[in-house]
């Protein structure tokens, strides 16, 4: 029997992950995010309804599942305050069905300030962050300065700390970066103003999960971002700060690993990413223009424009070992509908010609790759909205027959479109 599911991006996010677990959620007892802080951004269409959550799992859609924000996530109370608004004007009751670690680090205004003020510093050597805070609130965190959630139930020690860590930031702002200096009593007065609605939705989150584990509830782990941008498996260091894969369910609820019965990796029928980094498929031409503006490759969180270009299953099949994923979703393969041919990425050569047989860990080793290429028919027709395989083209099934073969791992659920039913289901998970 199949309880727990982890829902993964195998590429570098956007992958659709938000409908997949909006999709499953209505079967589900708990959804859990587990990493991340509002960097991530999951778009949910239902009846044509647009919804964007960002730190609030996708499953708050469904008025039955409870929604849990694990301890591995970076959290800016402003912004989930803000989101639980946006939620409630839609009438849409988070009452005891949102629930907020006590362990997660807390995201500060100096977080988003030094985060801003390095990337303007390094130009064009910038990961492209969101700018958002999120990595120096996990540097916090691991350097062992950050204040938690549950540090606001301690106002003298939360006041004290908050002091010290300030002044840690104000001199990076003055003297490196010249930026003009945070003051403390604007951070703490302004954090002090969600403190009671904070507190009301913070408990022991991991408890929680272990409780429903026992009961036997059905579980959805919400990843956010994708698995190569993984602070140890992605291309570092264009990353993020957190593990964006099936590892990071165990650090960031409490759970042990034993604890999950599938894994579905999430991949597009093509590849985007936003920001700096390798990107080896990537596209330059009328192709990759089709994909960003079919595929309205809009970042959801930073309005910026994703880049595009061809799936590539070599990266895809490192995600699926790195996750130990059972089963694949593959989404956006509408947006192929309109090309003569379709190109995948079966492996790499070197410039000067010689194979590449393992995935680089060094920059400078990612600038040096040419993609191989295997060009398949298209299929020049609609599957939007199909929701039966056997009615896809003969050319679409052969795509999915060739990712299947080369993964060596099936496809179980197709995506034909942003609507909740616009969905081929291939095997029925829970």
């Amino acid at each position: 029997m199949i309880n727990n599911i982890a829902i993964v991006g195998m590429q570098w996010g956007d992958e659709g992950k938000g409908k997949i677990v909006d999709l499953l959620s209505k079967k589900s007892n708990y959804i859990v995010r587990y990493q991340g802080g509002n960097n991530a951004g999951h778009t949910i269409v239902i009846d044509k309804k647009k919804t964007i959550l960002h730190l609030i799992p996708s499953g708050i859609l469904h008025d039955k599942t409870i929604c849990i924000i694990g301890d591995g996530v970076v959290v800016s109370p402003e912004f989930l305050i803000e989101e639980i608004k946006n939620i409630n004007k839609s009438n849409i009751s988070i009452k005891n069905r949102l629930f907020l670690s006590h362990n997660c680090t807390i995201i500060l205004p100096y977080h988003i300030f030094i985060d801003r003020a390095r990337e303007k510093f390094q130009g064009k050597s910038s990961i492209g962050t969101t700018e958002k805070g999120i990595g120096p609130a996990y540097e916090d965190q691991v350097a062992r300065r950050g204040l938690r959630i549950g540090d606001l139930k301690y106002p003298n020690y939360f006041s004290k700390k908050l002091k010290e860590i300030s002044i840690y930031y104000n001199s990076q702002l003055i003297n490196l970066y010249n930026q003009e200096a945070i003051d403390y009593n604007f951070i703490l007065e302004n954090i002090l103003k969600y403190k009671k609605q904070i507190l009301e939705i913070t408990t022991d989150t991991s408890s929680i999960l272990i409780n429903a584990k026992k009961k036997n509830k059905k579980i959805i782990f919400e990843g956010a971002q994708g698995s190569l941008l993984d602070i140890h498996h992605g291309t570092y260091p264009y990353v993020t700060s957190s593990n964006t894969t099936v590892s990071g369910i165990f650090s960031g609820t409490g759970l042990g690993p034993f604890k999950l019965d599938y894994v579905l990796g999430i991949t597009k029928a093509y590849s985007t990413r936003v920001g700096s980094g390798p990107f080896p498929t990537e596209l330059f031409n009328d192709i990759g223009n089709h994909f960003f503006k079919k595929g309205n490759e809009i970042g959801s969180t930073t309005g910026r424009r994703r880049r595009t270009g061809w799936i590539d299953l070599v990266l895809l099949s490192q995600s699926i070992q790195i996750n130990s994923v059972n089963g694949l979703c593959l989404t956006k393969i509408d947006i192929l509908d309109e090309l003569e041919e379709i190109k995948v990425c079966i492996g790499y050569q070197s410039i000067d010609n010689k194979k590449i047989t393992n995935i680089p860990c060094s920059i400078c080793d990612w600038e040096k790759l040419v993609p191989i290429y295997k060009t398949l028919s298209g299929w020049k027709s609609s599957t939007l909205g199909i929701n039966k395989f056997q009615h896809l083209p003969e050319e679409a099934k052969n795509f999915v027959y060739f990712i299947e073969k080369f993964t060596k791992i099936s496809i179980d659920i197709i995506s034909t479109g942003p609507d909740r039913n616009h969905t081929i289901i291939l095997r029925n998970i829970f």
